[in-house]
C-alpha cells in the first residue's frame, strides 16, 4: 500500500499577479482527454503536488528512463501525446539526451520494428542497459504477440523491456463501446513468459511504472492500468517524483538488486527483493498481493484490475467495518504468480477464496468447463499448500469486460460468497464517500456545444484553491446525438480515491436539452439536489413542453431545484456567440459554489476570457439563469407516448469528441455524354479500362460448370454444389482459401423497386464501389441497384435517422427519429430480426420520406462480397473451382418469402453464367509433411474444405507417396437428406485414403448424437492421430460445437499423459496446439 497524507497541502499552480493589466480574451481549447484537464503539461512540471493524469505519470517514467518508446496508439487514444510533445519540444531524459519516440501503426506484424532496433548491428551496446519501452492498449497485444515472443526468447541479450500497456478494447454488439481488457495481457503474459504488474490507482501509476521498468531487469514486463476511465483522470498526485527523483530512485534500486544472480535465476526471489529494495528507498508498503478487510474474514475476494482492485477494498472494508467477515485479496504483481508470498497475505480464518477473473466472451462465462487464469493460479496456490488443516474452498467468479463495476455491485458479491443458493441477496447500502466531505458535479452536453469544455474550466479552477483535491473524468459517446459527452467532477479536502461516475450529485447540468429523453439523467442527482438546464428562448409556457415528463416525475420525487439558462437573455451572448461556453461556466458557479463566483473571476478570467468580459456575463448571469418553480402536477407527469426505459448512462465509445462529418463523395446522375466523354479521352479524365477497377481486391470472372443441388427437393434445407470454369481466367487457389462472390441483386426486384420509386433505369450515375466508399464507378441506376447499393440489405438505425431529414409528414418523421433512437430499440430490433426489414421496405413504408437517388446512394449500404470455403483442391482440379452452399431462406411474418441475398444470386445461376470472384486466404492449411495424420470435423456446409483436404490426399496416395491416416467426422441432421457427398466419402475410405469415417446424424434415432458423441467413442483412435503421431485438427461449421469438441481433445491428451504417469494443463497444451497450427478452428 502506498502512503499518502490523507488531508492535502501546497500549490495547485501559479496564481495570477493581483494588479496584472488586462489580458486579451483567453480561449480554453481541451488538447486531449488523456491530459490533465485537456492540457499539455512541460515534463519539468511533473512533480508534486500537482494535477496530472495516469497516462500522463507513465509517459513521464518512460521518457526520464529510456532510450526510446515505440507507441502503438490509436489517434484519439492519444496514449504518447505528452511525449511527443515533449520530445518534439527536445526535453532530455534521465541520459542527457532526448528520448526517441516513434508512433507506430497497429497491424500484423507490429513491433517488428523494436525488434529490429534492440537487435541491429549499428545498436550502441553502451545503450544495452538503458530501458527501451512500449506504449500499447491492450486491443493491440494480438498484434505484438509475436514481436513479443522473439523477444522472450532473445532477452538473455537484450536490453531491459518494458510495455505499458493501457487496458483498453472495442466491443460491438447493440451498444458498442470500450472495456478494460485485462484478460488479453493475462493470456500473453502467461504464455509467453512475461512479468506482470497492475496500478491499482492513479496516485501509484508513477511508483507502478517505475517498478515495472525496474522489474524489466529480471523479465520483460507488462505494466496494466484501467485505460478506459481512471487512466485519464485528472487527480491531485501530492508525492509525484519529478525526474531527477525517478532516476536516483532507478539508479539505486537498480544498484542493489543488480548484484543477485543471474537474470533468470529464481525469478520469484529476485522479485521479492526488488520490492523490498524499491519499498526500502520510497519509504512505501506495496506488496505482492495485499489484504483489506476483516481481521477474520470468512470469506476473501481475489482481485485483478485498476478498477477492481480500488473499488472491491473500499466496500470489502466498509462491510467489515459492519462487522461482515469479508476481504480482498488485491493482486499486484500477477506473474510472476509467487505462490508464498500469496499464502502469507491470507487470513488462517478463511473458508472461501473467490477469484474475480475477467474471461474473453459470454460463453466462457456460462461455460463451468472453463476458467478464469486467475482463478487457476489461486487454485494451485491453495491445493498444494500444506498450511491448511482444511483447505478453503476455492471458486471461480468469472465477468466479461464490459461489466460495469459500482460500490452496490461488489457489495451484491460479497453477500453471495459463500452462499450455496443462486437467490439474489439483500445488498447493504455502501457509502464510499462521505457527502458532508465532498461535493460532486455531473455535466451532460453535446460534445459540439460551446459550453462543452465548461467543467475542464470549472475543473482547473476549482483546483486553484490548494487545500483542496479536485477529480475531472469525460466520458465520450459518440454514438447518441452525434455526439454526447459526459464530465463528473468531485471536490474534497481530503485525497479522493472513486473509480466510478458520481452517483449523488450536488448539482447536475444538462447542456443539451435532448439528451433528457435520451439518457435517465436524474437518476444520478441526490435528493434536494440542484439541475441546471440550458433552455435557449425560454419560456414559462413552454417548460412542460421542453422538459420530458420522466424529466418532471424525477425532478418532483427527489425535491430537485430547477434552475434554467438561457444564453440568449444575455446581451453579451446576444451580440457574441463565443461567449456561450464563459457564460456557462459563471451560470454553473452561480448555482453550485457562490463563494466561487463571487472571489474567484479574476482566476477563471486567467483560464477562459478576460477579467472585463468576465464581469460582464457575472452581470447577465442574474439575467440569463432563473430558479423555475416545479409545480405539484410533475408527480404524476403522463407521457403523451409510452416511452421505453432509458439507460442510465452514456457508452465510453471514444476519447475525444466526434469529428466534423465529412463531405459524401458525390453522387451525380449524367448524361450518356458526360460518360462518353469519359472513354474517349482518358488521359484528360483519367480514365483506365480494367475489370472491376473500383475492388480492392484482385478479382477473375469465371464460368458455372455445373449447379446441382445436395439435398432432396421436399427437404427444408437446400444445399447445392455449385461448380466454375476457370477457363483462361489464370485464377490460382490454395486448399483451405475462400471464394469471395461478387454476387448481384435480384433483377425481378431491382425493376419492381424502380417502378415504384420512379426512377429511369437508363440513367447515369457515379455512385461509391462496393469494395472501397473512396473509390467511384460511372453506372447506370439499373446497374447500380443490381451491384452497388445493398438496397434489399437490413438497414442499421442512422438509416431511419437520416431518412427522418427527408420525411414531410410529422409523424412519420416523429417514428424515424425514435427508431434511430435509443427510444425505439425495442421496435427497431423487432423489425431487424424479426420482421426482417430491407431499405427498400422502410421506403416503401413512409412514403413522406422520399430521398433523391443521389441521396439513396449516400446513406444505403454498398454490396459486399461473400466468402466461401473451397471444396475442392486445384491440383487435382486444376480448371476448376467447387462451393458447397447452403440457400438462406425463412419466410417473415407476412408470410413473404425471404432468402440471402449471397446465396439465391448462387442458387439461381445457370451453367454458363459469368460470376465475379475474388479469393480470400485462411489459416486452413495442411501439415507440411504428407504423413502428418489429419482430424476433420465438419458441421454441414463446413465439410466444404475437407473435401478439398481428402482429394488432395487422394491424389498424393495415387502419386505413391505415403501419407497419414485422415480422420473425417461429420455432422447432420438426417442421413438420408444431408449425407452430403457421401458416396465420395465411403469411396475414399473404401480406397484407403479415409481411414475413419465418424457420422452423426443427430436426428435419425431417438437420443440425439452429435459430432462429439462420435469423437469421444473413437477417443483411441484420435489420441493415436492427434497425439502420438503428431497430428493436426480442423473443426469448421457453426460455433455451437467448439467446447464440446474441445473437451473431447482434451480428454484425449488427459488420457495419453496418464498411460504415462504424467500430468498435464489440457488447456494450455490445446493454446499450445494451437500456436503450432495444430488446432485450427474456421467457425461462424
Amino acid at each position: 500500500m502506498h502512503l499518502q497524507t490523507p488531508d492535502s497541502s501546497g500549490p495547485a499552480g501559479p496564481e495570477a499577479p493581483q494588479n496584472a493589466p488586462e489580458k486579451p480574451f483567453k480561449h480554453f481549447v481541451g488538447q486531449s482527454s488523456s491530459l490533465p484537464f485537456g492540457q499539455h503539461v512541460p515534463l519539468s512540471a511533473v512533480a508534486g503536488p500537482t494535477y496530472l493524469t495516469a497516462q500522463t505519470l507513465i509517459q513521464q517514467v518512460a521518457y526520464t528512463l529510456s532510450d526510446k518508446i515505440f507507441a502503438y496508439s490509436p489517434e484519439t487514444f492519444d496514449l504518447d501525446v505528452a511525449a511527443r510533445k515533449w520530445s518534439e519540444q527536445g526535453a532530455l531524459n534521465a541520459h542527457c539526451y532526448t528520448t526517441g519516440v516513434s508512433s507506430l501503426q497497429i497491424r500484423s506484424g507490429a513491433a517488428s520494428i523494436a525488434l529490429g532496433y534492440l537487435f541491429s548491428k549499428d545498436f550502441d551496446l553502451k545503450k544495452r542497459h538503458v530501458p527501451q519501452t512500449l506504449l500499447s492498449s491492450s486491443a493491440a497485444l494480438p498484434y505484438l504477440r509475436t514481436a513479443l515472443d522473439q523477444l522472450s526468447l532473445l532477452y538473455a541479450v537484450a536490453s531491459p523491456f518494458v510495455a505499458h500497456v493501457a487496458a483498453v478494447d472495442y466491443i460491438g454488439g447493440s451498444r458498442p463501446g470500450l472495456f478494460s481488457n485485462y484478460a488479453s495481457p493475462q493470456t500473453i503474459a502467461e504464455d509467453l513468459g512475461l512479468a506482470l504488474t497492475c496500478s491499482m490507482s492513479t496516485y501509484e501509476t508513477q511508483h507502478m511504472a517505475l517498478f515495472s521498468t525496474l522489474l524489466a531487469s529480471v523479465l520483460p514486463a507488462l505494466h496494466v492500468y484501467d485505460g478506459v476511465s481512471v487512466g485519464r483522470e485528472t487527480v491531485r498526485v501530492i508525492d509525484a517524483m519529478d525526474q531527477r527523483g525517478l532516476a536516483r530512485a532507478y539508479d539505486a534500486i537498480h544498484k542493489e538488486i543488480s548484484g543477485s544472480g543471474k537474470r533468470y535465476a529464481n525469478i520469484d526471489g529476485r522479485v521479492v527483493k526488488l520490492l523490498e529494495s524499491f519499498n526500502g528507498e520510497l519509504g512505501t508498503e506495496y506488496g505482492l498481493f495485499e489484504y483489506h478487510g476483516h481481521s477474520s474474514p470468512e470469506h476473501v475476494l481475489v482481485v485483478f484490475g485498476t478498477a477492481e482492485a480500488s473499488l472491491s477494498s473500499q466496500v470489502a472494508t466498509a462491510l467489515a467495518d459492519a462487522g461482515r467477515k469479508v476481504g480482498v485479496v488485491r493482486v499486484r504483481v500477477y506473474r510472476p504468480f509467487v505462490e508464498e508470498e500469496f499464502l502469507k497475505v491470507l487470513p488462517a480464518s478463511v473458508r472461501t477464496i473467490t477469484a474475480l477473473g475477467q474471461v474473453q466472451d459470454a460463453a466462457a462465462v456460462v461455460d463451468e468447463s472453463v476458467h478464469s487464469a486467475l482463478y487457476n493460479d489461486v487454485l494451485a496456490a491453495v491445493t498444494f499448500s500444506e498450511d491448511w488443516t482444511v483447505s478453503p474452498v476455492v471458486a471461480d467468479a468469472k465477468y466479461l469486460g464490459e461489466q460495469a463495476w459500482t460500490s452496490k455491485e461488489f457489495a451484491r458479491l460479497f453477500q453471495r460468497l459463500g452462499r450455496k443458493d443462486r437467490g439474489v441477496p439483500d445488498v447493504p447500502e455502501i457509502r464510499i464517500l462521505d457527502p458532508s466531505r465532498v461535493q460532486q458535479y455531473t455535466f451532460w452536453d453535446s460534445d459540439a456545444s460551446p459550453s462543452a469544455n465548461a467543467p475542464q474550466v470549472l475543473g482547473q479552477l476549482l483546483a486553484k484553491d490548494s487545500a483542496t483535491n479536485v477529480t475531472v473524468k469525460t466520458t465520450h459517446d459518440n454514438l447518441l446525438q452525434g455526439g454526447t459527452v459526459r464530465t463528473d467532477i468531485r471536490d474534497s479536502r481530503r485525497t479522493i480515491e472513486a473509480s466510478y461516475p458520481v452517483e449523488n450529485a450536488d448539482v447536475v447540468f444538462v447542456g443539451e436539452e435532448k439528451l433528457l429523453g435520451q439518457v435517465e439523467i436524474l437518476v444520478g442527482i441526490k435528493h434536494s439536489g440542484t439541475l441546471l438546464v440550458q433552455l435557449p428562448a425560454f419560456k414559462d409556457e413552454l417548460l412542460e413542453k421542453r422538459l420530458p415528463a420522466g424529466t418532471r416525475q424525477a425532478i418532483a420525487a427527489r425535491q430537485v431545484k430547477l434552475f434554467v439558462l438561457d444564453p440568449l437573455a444575455s446581451p453579451a451572448v446576444h451580440n457574441d456567440q463565443e461567449l456561450h461556453g464563459l457564460l456557462t461556466q459563471l451560470a454553473v458557479l452561480s448555482v453550485s459554489r457562490s463563494d466561487v463566483f463571487v472571489t474567484g473571476l479574476e482566476k477563471l478570467s486567467a483560464i477562459n476570457g478576460n477579467l472585463e468580459v468576465t464581469r460582464r456575463l457575472a452581470e447577465d448571469v442574474k439575467v440569463a439563469v432563473r430558479r423555475v418553480e416545479v409545480l405539484d402536477s410533475w408527480a404524476t407527469a403522463q407521457a403523451e407516448v409510452e416511452v421505453p426505459p432509458l439507460p442510465k448512462d452514456i457508452v465510453a465509445n471514444s476519447f475525444a469528441k466526434l469529428e466534423d462529418e465529412e463531405v459524401d463523395p458525390p453522387a451525380l446522375l449524367r448524361t450518356w455524354e458526360a460518360a462518353a466523354k469519359a472513354l474517349a479521352f482518358k488521359e484528360s479524365y483519367g480514365t483506365r479500362s480494367a475489370l472491376r477497377p473500383d475492388l480492392a481486391t484482385k478479382t477473375w470472372t469465371v464460368h458455372v460448370k455445373e449447379n446441382r443441388r445436395l439435398t432432396p427437393a421436399t427437404y427444408d434445407r437446400n444445399i447445392f454444389h455449385i461448380e466454375f470454369d476457370l477457363g483462361d481466367s489464370g485464377l490460382k487457389y490454395e486448399m483451405g482459401e475462400s471464394l469471395g462472390i461478387h454476387s448481384e441483386n435480384n433483377e425481378d426486384d431491382v425493376r419492381e423497386f424502380i417502378r415504384f420509386y420512379g426512377l429511369e433505369p437508363e440513367n447515369l450515375v457515379e455512385v461509391p464501389s462496393r469494395e472501397d466508399p473512396t473509390v467511384l464507378e460511372v453506372r447506370t441506376v439499373y446497374q447500380s441497384l443490381m451491384q452497388n447499393i445493398d438496397i434489399f440489405g437490413r438497414p442499421p438505425k442512422k438509416f431511419y435517422e437520416a431518412l427522418a431529414d427527408f420525411a414531410d409528414d410529422a409523424n412519420e418523421k416523429k417514428e424515424l427519429l425514435a427508431l434511430g433512437g435509443p427510444a425505439g430499440a425495442t421496435e427497431f430490433k423487432r423489425r431487424a430480426e424479426v420482421d426482417t426489414i430491407t431499405f427498400a421496405d422502410v421506403l416503401l413504408e413512409f412514403r413522406s420520406a422520399r430521398p433523391s437517388f443521389h441521396d439513396i446512394v449516400r446513406v444505403v449500404n454498398p454490396l459486399k462480397r461473400r466468402e466461401y470455403s473451397v471444396a475442392s483442391s486445384q491440383v487435382v482440379t486444376p480448371t476448376s473451382v467447387a462451393l458447397m452452399v447452403v440457400v438462406v431462406g425463412w419466410v417473415d411474418p407476412k408470410g413473404r418469402e425471404r432468402f440471402g441475398q449471397a446465396t439465391r444470386y448462387l442458387w439461381q445461376l445457370k451453367p454458363g453464367a459469368p460470376v465475379t470472384v475474388s479469393v480470400k486466404p485462411s489459416v486452413m492449411k495442411l501439415p507440411a509433411s504428407p504423413a502428418a495424420p489429419i482430424i476433420m470435423a465438419g458441421l454441414g456446409t463446413g465439410l466444404a474444405p475437407f473435401r478439398a483436404f481428402v482429394q488432395y490426399r487422394a491424389w498424393q496416395k495415387a502419386q505413391g507417396i505415403a501419407i497419414g491416416s485422415v480422420l473425417l467426422y461429420m455432422g447432420s441432421r438426417h442421413q438420408r437428406e444431408e449425407y452430403l457427398y457421401g458416396e465420395e466419402w465411403e469411396a475414399y475410405r473404401d480406397a484407403g485414403v479415409i481411414t475413419l469415417l465418424g457420422r452423426a446424424f443427430s436426428r435419425d434415432q431417438p437420443q440425439k448424437i452429435y459430432i462429439q458423441d462420435r469423437m469421444r467413442q473413437t477417443l483411441p483412435e484420435i489420441v493415436q492421430a492427434y497425439i502420438k503421431e503428431q497430428g493436426a485438427f480442423y473443426l469448421c461449421g457453426p460455433t455451437w460445437p467448439v467446447p464440446d469438441v474441445t473437451e473431447v481433445l482434451q480428454e484425449a491428451i488427459v488420457m495419453e499423459a496418464g498411460s504415462a504417469g504424467k500430468k498435464v494443463d489440457a488447456r494450455k497444451e490445446i493454446e499450445r496446439l494451437k500456436d503450432d497450427l495444430r488446432y485450427v478452428l474456421e467457425v461462424y
